[in-house]
């Protein structure tokens, strides 16, 4: 008989075996995993309800959700928060239904507008969409040089670029780097920062399955730095900062070349460039390193609201905010950043 059951933050039995399922499906990601349980708890303070189906005393299926609550942004429960893909992870249909008639019934006995599952493919055709996103995942090929003609000549030259510049790659111990070029990139495009101990609870729950790496010039001047992922075969690229001089020396471009060198040199098969907005800058560098877009399927059950939530830049009605949050001070900035993005998720 199928059963539905919850994983307990702290149950660390419980969550190996969760983590066992999640590396032998192939519908689960990186995101799946159980210990961003402890990352929404431990940081951001979300109630979580992390459900796995169990079947003959094997666990058949997963769905990893948590619950967002602001009196600016709304009540929901989302698969999954600070994601870009998660919801049913399942190894049969039974399974999978179960897991989801569970978070409906809990998404309404928690009284929140609407249930989010952020999947990379699309499971239920009558329910509402996001159709804001894209991500670019393509293959790494076995040797290096075949990689660097993949790349689109115009871009490639922009690597070359970057080389002959003599810039640096190094992969950093800790975040301090990576914070400090994240934090003023993104306080730039007047968005709220997430806190420095955010990656620093990545780093130490997910140990060497994330990386930083961080490219200087020759005299060490910071130029560039990007957050990554692993999971089974593949790299994401997930966070990135970048300093006002890495545009004209090319050390954003030279920072990716290093990174799918490096990925390649570990024999990973997959570079997963991470989600965009349609029509963005990010959208059109990563169309111009040769990757295709391919459409993120965000799935609604609306149940206190009429349509699709928009919390994200590209809604006019921030507008006055991220103009506003630009003209904050750094600190500052830095300081309330964690208290707003903790509720957009």
């Amino acid at each position: 008989m199928l059963q539905i059951h919850r994983l307990n933050p702290g149950d660390a039995a419980v969550a190996s075996r969760w983590d066992t399922f999640v590396f032998a499906c192939p519908e689960a990601t990186f995101f799946h995993r159980a210990a961003w349980q402890q990352v929404m708890v431990e940081v951001f303070g979300h109630a979580t309800h992390y459900l796995y189906a169990e079947r003959d005393g094997a666990i058949v299926g997963v769905l990893p959700l948590a619950q967002v609550k602001s009196l600016l942004f709304g009540h929901a429960l989302v698969s999954l928060p600070f994601a870009v893909y998660a919801g049913v992870a399942a190894s049969d249909e039974e399974a999978a239904q179960a897991l989801e008639a569970e978070a409906e019934r809990i998404t309404q006995q928690l009284g929140a507008a609407h249930l989010e599952f952020r999947q990379l493919q699309r499971q239920h055709e009558g329910w509402p969409r996001q159709e804001l996103y894209v991500t670019f995942r393509k293959e790494i090929l076995p040797e290096e040089e075949a990689n660097m003609l993949a790349i689109p000549r115009k871009q490639r030259a922009m690597v070359r670029k970057g080389i002959k510049n003599g810039l640096v790659a190094t992969f950093d111990p800790d975040v301090e780097r990576f914070f400090a070029l994240y934090a003023d990139n993104v306080h730039r495009h007047g968005t709220p920062a997430l806190s420095k101990r955010y990656f620093q609870t990545l780093r130490r729950l997910f140990g060497d399955d994330c990386s930083v790496l961080t490219v200087t010039t020759a005299e060490g001047q910071l130029l560039s730095t990007v957050f990554s992922f692993y999971f089974r075969d593949e790299i994401l690229p997930y966070y990135a900062g970048d300093d006002e001089a890495a545009r004209d020396l090319a050390a954003n471009d030279f920072k990716y070349w290093e990174l799918l060198r490096h990925a390649c040199a570990r024999g990973l098969k997959t570079f997963d460039y991470g989600r965009s907005k349609i029509g963005t800058g990010p959208y059109n560098f990563k169309k111009n390193w040769g990757f295709e877009p391919q459409p993120l399927h965000y799935e609604y059950r609306l149940y206190k609201r009429d349509a699709v939530p928009q919390n994200n830049p590209a809604n006019a009605k921030y507008k006055l905010m991220i103009e506003t949050w630009r003209k904050l001070p750094l600190p500052v900035a830095n300081w309330l950043g964690p208290f707003v993005v903790k509720s957009l998720g």
